[in-house]
């Protein structure tokens, strides 16, 4: 995948950039993997403002994702296509399985069409195949881990993300996830070998305001620029300092330092390193 540039034939096409799609084999999604989604932007079924910066524009079809697999233990697939997917990052392959069955998954940095995977408890230690991570070697590159057993894959499904395969000990895996947490997972959890797709995504110059609105979002501002009534920093003369010690968040809480986590009882002992460092044994 390689970055395109754009001759500047106006302002805002300067230093614009985008991706080349050479990784791409069609641009039709196969329809019956298709849905609408109804838009909200960000409201509330009052249409009260619920979530700030959202906004709507290009129509677009949702592309049901499979991240489970499990259902189809041992049954070869082979990928047939590589697909933009509107509502993530990272790009999708359409696979075939054998039984005839096609679904939608979230492709990995080297895949290509005629490639074959299999989901089941222990697989070849090829990139795209899934498997229980109490099996996969430690050192290995994995996505789409799945943190809870029997529930879906839940994290490292961005462009770029790979988490890596610590230590196996006793019960539990132990992964890093992308953020630099070091995290227990259950060995019956499953775990897609390899890095997700579409590297390249970070690189892209936005640019110009409108090309964020094709994205579906508003801008923002600082909070120092907005009225009294919409923001704690708001108010005064113009671009003035907040006037305040502590930053505050729209809403009147802390902004820096302060905790907000709510079930750390419960899902503190899963971590055993924070991706600050701080070890947590």
């Amino acid at each position: 995948m390689g970055i395109k540039k754009f001759k500047p034939t106006t302002p805002g096409r300067r230093w614009m950039t985008g991706l080349t799609y050479d990784e791409l084999t069609t641009s039709t999604p196969y329809k019956p993997l298709t849905m609408t989604l109804k838009k909200h932007a960000g409201r509330w079924s009052d249409w009260r403002l619920t979530v700030r910066h959202k906004w709507g524009w290009h129509a677009k079809k949702y592309r049901i994702i499979d991240f489970i697999w499990t259902d189809k233990k041992g049954i070869s697939a082979k990928v047939e296509t590589i697909e933009y997917d509107p509502y993530r990052t990272a790009f999708i392959a359409l696979i075939c399985y054998t039984d005839g069955e096609r679904r939608y998954v979230l492709a990995h940095k080297d895949m290509q069409v005629g490639d074959k995977v299999v989901c089941d408890e222990n697989t070849p230690l090829i990139s795209g195949n899934r498997m229980e991570v109490g099996n996969i070697p430690t050192g290995l590159e994995v996505y789409s881990v799945e943190l809870l057993v029997w529930q879906w894959a839940s994290s490292v499904r961005a462009a770029g993300a790979v988490a890596t395969v610590v230590s196996q000990e006793g019960e539990y895996t132990q992964i890093k996830l992308p953020s630099g947490e070091v995290r227990l997972v259950h060995k019956k959890c499953y775990a897609t070998l390899g890095q997700v797709s579409n590297l390249d995504h970070g690189q892209v110059v936005i640019w110009k305001a409108w090309r964020s609105r094709w994205m579906w979002k508003r801008p923002t501002v600082l909070g120092k620029s907005m009225n009294p009534v919409d923001h704690p920093h708001g108010g005064w003369e113009g671009h003035s300092p907040i006037g305040m010690k502590a930053p505050k968040t729209p809403w009147g809480m802390p902004a820096l330092g302060y905790k907000t986590r709510k079930r750390k009882n419960t899902t503190s002992r899963w971590i055993l390193k924070t991706r600050k460092g701080k070890l947590m044994v």
